[in-house]
């Protein structure tokens, strides 16, 4: 991943992953569409955000599945 692309992937998520949202699967899925549709406005490709990560929507799901409000980001 690049460092623009790790970079943008962690701002989006602190930004966009709200804390009141459940973790199914339409809800990770929605958010994953957004974030790439965010990305590509700015010009960062989705192969630029998940070479290194691998899963966006993992990595999407697992921040909600672990977020503790009040921590540093």
């Amino acid at each position: 991943m690049s460092k623009r692309g790790t970079d943008f992937l962690y701002k989006w998520i602190s930004a966009n992953a709200p804390e009141t949202v459940g973790a199914d699967v339409l809800s990770v899925a929605e958010l994953t569409q957004k974030l790439f549709a965010d990305a590509k406005a700015i010009g960062i490709s989705s192969t630029e955000i998940e070479e290194d990560t691998g899963s966006v929507y993992e990595t999407i799901l697992d921040a909600i599945v672990h977020y503790e409000p009040g921590l540093p980001e």
